[in-house]
């Protein structure tokens, strides 16, 4: 039996401050924070992103500074966002014990830009999951809480959902990947996420 831990990025692995991305963004762009998340974020177009489509990095790109009305690069979108991205030490030791038991991967929503450059925006887990399992959502063509990303996301690594695990710190989320049967647990801080993956491992081996 191979156990698989899935970890959610953002506010569980590391802390997120979308202000200091959007302040950011502003200065290159010129847009303030309301006119930014009108173009890109509250007009869905960066939720049909975290599903697959665009399906390309260049793709991606071309279509945030067709929206924004900049010339973004590649290195400044990847600098940006990796800058509004730090870690969180107590949660890492929990990912590190999950490493222990299974194998560990993140499932972060995010467009397949990101998703190419984790390695950049997380450069901690590298060592601790391989860049190989660092995911984001539009890798697996839906997002969460869609069921089909967690299928998906099983599909990719040979694992039945009664053997996985997956912590999100949003509900929806996690009732998502729950649906399916996948073990999941609501992230409040990381000394219950490390009791909760204890214990689906102790309940796993003895079943």
């Amino acid at each position: 039996m191979s156990l698989l831990f899935l970890f959610d990025m953002d506010d569980v692995l590391y802390d997120y401050d979308w202000r200091t991305r959007m302040a950011d963004l502003t200065a290159i762009t010129g847009h303030d924070l309301h006119e930014l998340r009108r173009r890109w974020w509250i007009s869905g177009l960066e939720w049909q992103a975290e599903a697959g489509t665009p399906s390309t990095p260049d793709a991606y790109l071309a279509a945030v500074n067709e929206a924004i009305g900049a010339e973004i690069s590649v290195e400044d979108w990847v600098r940006i966002r990796s800058e509004a991205t730090q870690p969180r030490p107590a949660a890492l030791d929990a990912v590190r014990r999950a490493g222990e038991l299974g194998r560990v991967a993140l499932l972060t929503n995010n467009g397949i830009l990101v998703h190419e450059h984790l390695h950049v925006v997380a450069p901690e887990l590298v060592p601790i999951m391989g860049r190989e399992n660092m995911h984001a959502s539009a890798a697996f063509g839906a997002r969460k809480p869609d069921p089909q990303v967690y299928a998906n996301a099983l599909a990719h690594y040979g694992v039945e959902a009664r053997d996985a695990f997956f912590t999100d710190d949003r509900i929806e989320n996690i009732e998502g990947a729950a649906s399916i049967g996948i073990t999941a647990h609501l992230y409040r801080d990381a000394a219950s996420l490390l009791a909760a993956i204890e214990e689906f491992a102790s309940e796993a081996q003895a079943a």
